[in-house]
């Protein structure tokens, strides 16, 4: 779907942080964003950014409410893109000054120079059962009855959610992950880009229709990458490590 987006030289992506307290390395990359450490030209964010974060949840809120001040502060200075990931969702009010793109609006279409961009966070067009069990999860009636849940228990829900997920191996190779997007995505899409995050596999490949560059993910080893003409490739990847 086209929004008239224009992505910018200089521009970060950032995918698959799976930011909580127990797994806090975006915050720094956030703070030296607003220091001017960093100095993006356009943030955008593909997706599960945070491990947990859901409008109708406010413990969830709570819980990165540093991260959402950065995040808001940031995007009155420089555009910043969301789109939603299967781990965070529902955000437009959480960030009201951000650009946010939910599943049903992936993949997102944009613009580099004359290059033709789609973006997604990667979690859309699966199988059915996988369908299902996203639409009940995005359900604003589900979660405000796990929000209920959650209250009453004193936030144990959330918070055993919040241990186990900070436990999940981020770096596992997919086998046959090259045949699978190509089964998923080719001959369905025209462009000259296709970008997403979700499977952590920081990969590319060249299709007919389209180069496909699969994001690694921040939670794994702190990469992000910047969008720069003068290389060969789209994106020049990066590796975050906070001044000292």
């Amino acid at each position: 779907m086209s929004h008239n987006l224009q992505i910018k030289e200089g521009a970060f992506f950032v995918t698959d942080a799976h930011y909580s307290h127990l797994r806090p390395v975006f915050l720094d990359f956030l703070q030296e964003i607003d220091s001017k450490k960093l100095q993006p030209t356009q943030l955008i964010l593909m997706g599960d950014i945070f491990d947990a974060l859901f409008y109708e949840v406010p413990y969830t809120q709570k819980i990165n409410a540093e991260a959402l001040t950065l995040l808001q502060k940031i995007s009155s200075s420089i555009e910043v893109l969301y789109l939603e990931g299967n781990h965070d969702f529902n955000l437009k009010k959480v960030f009201p000054n951000i650009k946010v793109f939910p599943i049903s609006k992936q993949p997102v279409e944009c613009k580099y120079n004359s290059k033709k961009v789609l973006l997604a966070h990667g979690d859309f067009g699966s199988n059915l059962s996988y369908r299902v069990y996203t639409a009940i999860i995005r359900n604003s009636f589900v979660l405000r009855v796990l929000n209920l849940i959650d209250l009453l228990l004193g936030h144990k829900l959330f918070k055993k959610l919040d241990s186990y997920l900070s436990k999940k191996d981020d770096c596992k190779d997919f086998v046959g992950f090259e045949k699978f997007i190509y089964t998923r995505l080719a001959n369905k899409y025209s462009c000259d880009y296709f970008i997403e995050g979700h499977f952590h596999q920081n990969k590319s490949f060249k299709f007919d229709q389209f180069t496909y560059i699969n994001l690694g993910a921040f939670a794994c080893n702190q990469r992000y990458f910047i969008v720069k003409l003068s290389q060969t490739e789209l994106l020049e990847e990066k590796i975050f490590s906070k001044e000292r």
